[in-house]
């Protein structure tokens, strides 16, 4: 039989049924979910899905560095700001920043981090924009979110990226310099989390514009929970658009479209405001009634119309990966700084508290997912400077991040006790507590993107033959059609052949034979058991694909359980790229250790559950015999690995400060501020104490006494007690 018969007889036989198998099997994509699985690009992500993943490339990546301006503005404009800050003020007496705090945002440029000089603005780096979110955050949320919108989502983002000449050369400066404040209006009452389900209209119609007739769309709409919304002077507007007179083409139906419209236009209700979770950042709804916009009012022009969706899509990959995991960092750099401090200042039974192994616990805890989640924020910030905007890696860092700094102000909270849950100027939790919600919901709701996204989106947009294949099955039935399928079946059934033989050796020799990356010494280990790991997730993402089809999409359960597993393959990653980065510390091992065995624990414990609830038994068992033929044995970091950690966060010494530092400690007399100060005073007299404790003496007044200490050292001892008392206060009011 020749090649070209065998070919045919191959294509009728085998590829044709098969595809249309496919075809019975695959639910249609539509046009939205397309144009989200085409916006953004691949990056990591992709080599965690293909089964072998590419460490030498990873270590290739350039280290994240800040300029010299980047740092001077750090240490500069940002320290200013937050001296200026009073998060009590702003949030519980004022409730709306101060208009000396808007002044000194646009004066100095806030507003135009990411706009390029040319127009303006700072033109910093994803790492300096991630930094100054990450400073701020620390200080005030309310702030933070200020200035995180115009740098993110927003009409300053898509100008950039799609924005016509004009439009750049008339906006942008007036962004960068903050004569406009943006917004975007995008989720409406009807449309939340389904974004593209809005019932926002625009109508193609011919109207008047400067007295002169012009093309242009006659827009309605109603939208919600719009931050800045309520002080904007510009905002972007995502509608669907139709053309139901074919003034511009054939088709009614444009699909979602994106302009700009000044906030004094008639017909634009704007400036009531929401108040999410207490917070002052301005957030409100608004409304259009019968505004008429220009066609050139239109992002990119009519070239744009109908691509609104698209461009979201591509510019949430950017904004999603810096915004809140840069806010989560620095909230969560500040609970752990001043949790260690306040543990190690506040005694009870005669003993720090951060010495009860119930304390270290959660310390230890709080230590390692901070240190997790710094390092995947530098190292995606270093992926977003070189030019990557990865879709689905900026849904894993949103979700993960938000997540973690939640379980991190929680147990801040719990070591705080009641210094935490009473509310005043000197509490420096409670703020960011009630902030949570915000962070888990906003930028794509925590469930949602957890249960559909991140394994969804990232499973077709990874792999590498299948979203290729699912195109070949939405072709019409031709020879043609069958033709493109067969190849890709060819190439694809290689691979699953070549994953199914890499997972099961290495399930049999416990990643012993896994790749890993010349030049990291005892690090090889991690590396091979995350390259293990990854044939593991890839395998069984076919398996499950292969199996359930469309059904894999509605059991979110199971998704959901797959996308943390590549959440976590993601996060000790870029673990293990940033202790390179920082020249492999050997004082931040404890550290290292403590996140790659708590990942591990956590990947079979979700490898576990997928098996355990796949719905075909005999495929569950078949997964259980080939991921864990000798049964799991991965154990979280153990107690002497977990007290370590929680030393660190109580030990005044470069690991706490690279782990804690880059945030705003407090103006003198600031709640922050008492507790470094203790903190310090406390490990001053350190040496002291421990004589009195062996001398007996519990009283400094009874050790001078005796001549254990002299004057200077009793004033000390005295000094460092009076700290702590102060450190330790709660706020009273009079009574109402």
């Amino acid at each position: 039989m020749s090649e070209s018969t065998l070919t045919q007889w191959r294509r009728r036989h085998i590829s044709g049924p098969l595809l249309q198998r496919i075809r019975r099997l695959l639910p249609p994509i539509s046009r939205t979910e397309r144009e989200a699985l085409e916006a953004g690009g691949l990056w990591w992500d992709a080599e965690l899905l293909s089964g072998k993943p590419d460490w030498q490339r990873l270590l290739d990546i350039g280290s994240p560095r800040l300029t010299d301006a980047e740092q001077a503005f750090l240490d500069g404009p940002v320290e200013a700001l937050c001296a200026m800050v009073d998060d009590w003020q702003i949030s519980f007496e004022q409730r709306a920043l101060p208009d000396e705090i808007w002044s000194f945002l646009a004066d100095n440029g806030f507003f135009g981090m990411i706009i390029p000089q040319a127009y303006g603005g700072l033109g910093f780096s994803a790492l300096a924009h991630s930094e100054v979110v990450a400073k701020v955050a620390a200080r005030s949320i309310s702030v933070a979110v200020t200035l995180m919108v115009p740098n993110s989502l927003g009409p300053g983002e898509l100008l950039l990226e799609y924005g016509t000449e004009a439009q750049k050369d008339w906006y942008l400066p007036r962004l960068a310099d903050g004569r406009e404040i943006p917004c975007f209006a995008l989720t409406s009452p009807e449309a939340g989390s389904d974004a593209a389900s809005m019932v926002d209209r625009g109508v193609v119609c011919e109207g008047e514009y400067h007295g002169e007739p012009v093309l242009g769309i006659r827009v309605n709409w109603r939208k919600r929970y719009i931050t800045l919304g309520p002080r904007a002077s510009l905002m972007g507007l995502a509608f669907k658009l139709y053309d139901p007179d074919h003034l511009l083409g054939n088709e009614a139906s444009l699909g979602i479209t994106l302009a700009l419209i000044p906030t004094d236009t008639p017909g634009v209700s704007i400036g009531r405001r929401h108040y999410p979770a207490m917070q002052a950042f301005l957030n409100g709804p608004n409304e259009g009634h019968d505004v008429f916009v220009p066609m050139d009012w239109v992002i990119g022009g009519r070239d744009r119309l109908g691509q609104g969706w698209m461009m979201l899509m591509s510019a949430l990959s950017a904004g999603r990966s810096t915004s809140l995991p840069s806010l989560s960092v620095g909230a969560s750099r500040l609970a752990c700084r001043a949790t260690g401090a306040y543990a190690r200042i506040r005694e009870q039974f005669n003993v720090p508290i951060g010495r009860f192994e119930g304390v270290q616990e959660v310390l230890g805890r709080m230590a390692a997912e901070l240190y997790l989640l710094d390092m995947a924020r530098r190292a995606t910030a270093q992926a977003l400077d070189d030019g990557h905007s990865p879709a689905v890696i900026s849904a894993i860092l949103k979700v993960q991040s938000t997540q973690r700094l939640r379980k991190i102000i929680l147990d801040a909270m719990d070591v705080h006790g009641g210094k935490a849950i009473c509310d005043g100027p000197n509490n420096y939790l409670g703020n960011i507590f009630r902030a949570l919600p915000v962070a888990i919901t906003v930028e794509g709701a925590n469930i949602l993107t957890r249960s559909l996204i991140v394994f969804g989106q990232g499973a077709l947009r990874c792999h590498p033959y299948l979203l290729r294949e699912i195109e070949a099955a939405a072709q019409p039935d031709s020879d043609q059609a069958v033709a493109a399928f067969d190849g890709l079946l060819l190439d694809h059934l290689e691979f699953f052949c070549a994953t199914y033989a890499r997972v099961l050796v290495h399930s049999l020799t416990y990643g012993r034979f896994a790749s890993a990356p010349s030049g990291v010494g005892d690090l090889k280990p991690a590396y091979r058991q995350l390259s293990r790991y990854s044939a593991a997730l890839t395998w069984i993402s076919e398996m499950a694909l292969l199996s359930l089809g469309g059904e894999l999409k509605r059991r979110e359960m199971l998704s959901a359980r797959l996308g943390d597993v590549l959440g976590e393959l993601f996060l000790l990653s870029m673990l293990l790229k940033g202790f390179e980065d920082a020249g492999r510390p050997d004082g931040e091992r404890p550290l290292l250790q403590s996140c790659l065995q708590q990942g591990y624990y956590r990947i079979e414990r979700q490898l576990d559950a997928v098996i355990a609830n796949f719905p075909s038994r005999p495929l569950g068992f078949l997964f259980r015999r080939v991921l864990f033929p000798f049964g799991r044995w991965q154990r979280p970091p153990g107690d002497d690995r977990v007290k370590a950690c929680a030393e660190l966060l109580m030990t005044d010494g470069p690991v706490r400060e690279r782990l804690t530092g880059g945030i705003f400690l407090g103006n003198p007399g600031d709640g922050i501020d008492r507790v470094e100060q203790a903190f310090r005073q406390v490990l001053a007299v350190e040496p002291l104490q421990r004589r009195l404790r062996q001398a007996g003496v519990e009283s400094p007044l009874d050790a001078r006494e005796r001549g254990l200490i002299n004057d200077e050292e009793f004033a000390r001892l005295e000094a460092a007690s009076a700290a702590v008392a102060l450190a330790i206060e709660v706020d009273a009011f009079d009574a109402l």
